[in-house]
């Protein structure tokens, strides 16, 4: 496992706490289902990533769902949500920051944003058609859906959801992204050095 410096760790835990701090903030967007609500949480840890490295990021949409998981709950008991929202934010993190660091400009950094979202979107539907809308049923209790209206309910309202979520975070982060262009860039090579 990589060692981190105290720097880093430091870095880590305060991004995973503003992570944190913004998954409280969320909100729901008509007209998708009240349960689907955006939040920007996976900024701090492209944030991390950009700086750190991968691992970094995973570890700040970790802690930032297991703080979530402790502060608030689940109402199943089973962090379903927790998990879909770690899985989520991992995959628009990495694709992006795998993305961005071939690229290494402010329109490589649009075009990684983009692949992202769209990466989250479609690997988020058919997650949620596989694993997570069942592990909901199973654990509440609550009637299955038959195939074409599970089929219908993601392609409705989850895909465009998703999508929407990705394009909102990636116009948030291009706008923090532009201010700190350079010092992403330097702190990036201090790591790299």
């Amino acid at each position: 496992m990589k060692k981190f410096s105290i720097k880093a760790l430091v870095s880590i835990g305060m991004l995973s706490s503003l992570a944190y701090v913004l998954m409280l903030l969320n909100f729901p967007i008509p007209p998708f289902p009240k349960f689907l609500m955006i939040d920007f949480s996976d900024l701090p840890a492209l944030i991390a990533t950009l700086i750190i490295g991968p691992l970094a990021g995973i570890l700040v949409e970790f802690l930032k769902n297991v703080l979530d998981y402790f502060m608030t709950g689940s109402e199943t008991g089973v962090p379903v949500g927790h998990i879909s929202n770690f899985v989520a934010g991992i995959l628009f993190v990495l694709p992006t920051y795998y993305i961005y660091l071939k690229l290494k400009t402010k329109k490589g950094m649009t075009l990684a944003l983009i692949i992202g979202s769209v990466t989250m979107a479609i690997l988020m539907s058919f997650l949620n058609y596989f694993v997570f809308l069942p592990a909901y049923t199973f654990f509440l209790n609550s009637p299955a859906m038959s195939g074409p209206q599970l089929r219908q309910y993601i392609v409705t309202g989850i895909l465009p959801f998703n999508i929407v979520k990705g394009l909102a975070m990636s116009i948030v982060f291009m706008l923090i992204f532009t201010r700190l262009h350079s010092w992403i860039g330097r702190q990036s090579s201090y790591r790299n050095a």
